[in-house]
């Protein structure tokens, strides 16, 4: 980078170490967290403008990640979540003015009471305070997270890793000048890129310091933050996503759902990963929902059922039902009824998101039942688990696990609660 960039530009030196900079979105987070809603929405206005007004900026430093990426033999899921264009950083502005339009969700009260002796009790939302962030080669999360963060009054500490390291450092200037411009200050958004590992590694440890870590990313990257930080972690999950055509599915719906579910990008979370199909409805279903498939060069991982049904498959093995792929391979397999494919969710789920296609309504309300994933539909694409889909403007994660939140998180899944007491002089008898 050249020595003209802007000095809220973070770099590493002696005197500004991980440490340092934790400390600093501490007392940062004191003011947003009294920060009234005009003044954070000004600071996400300021935002969603110079985003747009750095496109070309921001887009010269991804070239470079990218040209790093390719050099460095990364996956095409990955480089596909690392590649911005303007579409897309036009997108990360349209999320940023949709989450300033949200609802603030600090000092809404949940529920309250008067004890007889006219004690009043109020429980209502706060901020977190100071939210850390680990994720992997998705630019996207560096704006989305921050103006998440920002809305529901949460300063927060951004491990970007390597692999968009150029194309965060550029995003995360347009932040704290965003802040600034609006009068809040810049250290509520704090990047910890320019440590490494080391930097995560802090991060991890810090607590006291930073109240809650959300990692996104691989399985590997999840397991390693969940096992190793000291921080309260909120664990967003691997997407081995399922799709069960049941026997009363209609073909059209199957044919476009299951195609939309893989196709239309491949390399996130709720892409679908696995099909099952009933016994009775395979071969009226799966002609035509795998041809789709191919034609939009589709590997499909299928069992001995299936190929016999649809020549030119590659054989699943095991491993087959529990890959999360993100990329254009999907495992297919026919399975005898609701209850056999009720028994493989449960044995290969990551608690993500399940869908079933059906015209059967005691099957749609069992299926809605008996299946424990963060997200359970009928008759839709899984690609809707989407926090923007769901009207937060953009997610945090999606949260597999069932502490606090799960599924998308948006700005009430980064807020806590506190009880609010006001008397007049009462005791306790």
């Amino acid at each position: 980078m050249t020595n003209s960039a802007p000095v809220n530009a973070q770099r590493a030196n002696p005197a500004d170490g991980v440490h340092d900079r934790l400390k600093r979105a501490r007392v940062a987070s004191r003011a947003l967290a009294t920060a009234n809603g005009d003044v954070k929405n000004r600071a996400l206005e300021a935002l969603a403008v110079q985003v747009v007004d750095a496109t070309a900026r921001i887009l010269a430093a991804n070239a470079t990640d990218l040209e790093n990426g390719e050099r460095a033999g990364l996956a095409a899921g990955l480089l596909d979540r690392l590649r911005l264009d303007e579409s897309r950083v036009s997108a990360l502005a349209s999320a940023v003015r949709e989450i300033a339009a949200l609802t603030d969700p600090v000092g809404q009260t949940l529920r309250g009471s008067r004890l007889p002796n006219g004690v009043k009790i109020d429980q209502v939302r706060v901020p977190f305070g100071v939210v850390g962030a680990i994720y992997e080669a998705r630019p996207n999360v560096t704006i989305d997270i921050a103006a998440l963060a920002l809305k529901s009054g949460n300063a927060v500490v951004l491990r970007g890793g390597t692999a968009a390291e150029n194309t965060n450092r550029e995003l995360v200037r347009v932040i704290r000048d965003a802040l600034t411009s609006a009068g809040l200050p810049e250290d509520a958004v704090q990047t910890v890129d320019d440590f490494g590992r080391e930097g995560a590694t802090q991060l991890m440890q810090a607590r006291g310091l930073v109240d809650v870590l959300v990692p996104r990313g691989s399985a590997s990257l999840i397991q390693a933050v969940v096992t190793e930080s000291r921080v309260p972690v909120i664990e967003t999950g691997a997407g081995v996503v399922h799709i069960y055509l049941d026997e009363s599915a209609r073909l059209d719906w199957a044919t476009e759902i299951v195609h939309n579910a893989k196709v239309q990008r491949p390399s996130v979370c709720n892409a679908v990963e696995t099909v099952l199909v009933h016994r009775d409805a395979a071969e009226r279903l799966l002609p035509s929902v795998l041809d789709r498939l191919a034609a939009s060069g589709v590997t499909i991982h299928a069992d001995e059922a299936v190929a016999a049904l649809f020549p030119g498959t590659v054989p699943a093995v095991d491993e087959d039902w529990a890959t999360e792929h993100m990329s254009l391979d999907i495992s297919v397999r026919v399975v005898d009824d609701l209850d056999e494919a009720l028994d493989h969710i449960r044995r290969y789920s990551t608690g993500h998101t399940e869908s079933i296609l059906t015209e059967d309504v005691a099957a749609a309300e069992r299926f809605l039942a008996e299946v424990d994933s963060a997200v359970v539909m009928v008759n839709a694409s899984t690609r809707f688990t989407d926090g923007g889909e769901f009207g937060f403007g953009a997610e945090v994660g999606i949260s597999t696990q069932k502490l606090h939140a799960r599924g998308p998180m948006g700005v009430t899944e980064l807020t806590s609660t506190k009880w609010t007491v006001r008397g007049t002089g009462q005791v306790r008898a």
